[in-house]
């Protein structure tokens, strides 16, 4: 199943790769996903968190983009990038409160196209690690859409899903608030940080996947 799966990454990147014109994107297609048998103490990751306007990708728009690399076991911290987006979406008060991203800082934010560019750039030849695939994923396939017509496949890992998988095959009933990012943390012995800030977010879901898989010798099958 895994090496199907992988094929089926190539193949899509592959293709992709012929259609697109040179750039960003052609640049993170020109990159082969790494091999599912690749032990995590040789894996390099992408940390990645997005802040956005809402929960919704057609609709909504990314607001903030942070990210960190892991390099072999190691979070590079002097890899962090953070960046508000000048969206012209309007923002609610109500998601202001959440983020803490005003209307001012939005203005003086960079394009989308830019800050995907750089994305892209840190991200190719990675898995990109998040917290909660549905976000990243599904905004960063719609502003791919937006910016150059064709979503790209991603390798992703997810946090999130990992943890309910291993409370899942406990066959008992268990709160969903389980699963949260801060609530992991705490139940690893992670120190609290300062959520909904995308770099924050970014580093502490690197952080998490350490402590969650602490035997080097898994291989990158055994946690997509």
């Amino acid at each position: 199943m895994f090496f199907n799966g992988l094929l089926g990454y190539e193949a899509r990147r592959k293709r992709l790769l012929k259609k697109v014109p040179r750039g960003a994107l052609y640049d993170f297609l020109s990159v082969p996903f790494p091999s599912t048998d690749t032990y995590l103490s040789e894996l390099s990751i992408l940390s990645v968190d997005f802040e956005t306007t809402g929960l919704n990708a057609m609709t909504d728009k990314l607001l903030s983009v942070g990210f960190v690399s892991i390099d072999k076991r190691h979070i590079k911290l002097g890899s962090c990038y953070h960046q508000i987006i000048n969206t012209k979406h309007r923002l609610d008060a109500n998601n202001v409160i959440i983020h803490h991203i005003t209307d001012q800082q939005k203005s003086q934010g960079k394009s989308l196209r830019v800050v995907v560019e750089a994305l892209l750039k840190a991200l190719a030849g990675k898995v990109m690690l998040v917290h909660f695939a549905q976000i990243e994923k599904q905004f960063l396939k719609q502003a791919c859409l937006e910016l150059y017509g064709v979503s790209p496949p991603l390798m992703i890992l997810d946090t999130l899903a990992m943890a309910k998988r291993k409370l899942d095959r406990r066959d008992i009933a268990y709160d969903p608030q389980e699963l949260r990012l801060s609530a992991l943390r705490h139940k690893h012995g992670l120190p609290n940080h300062f959520a909904h800030n995308a770099l924050n977010d970014a580093i502490a879901t690197a952080e998490l996947l350490l402590v969650q898989q602490k035997i080097a010798a898994t291989r990158l099958k055994d946690l997509l």
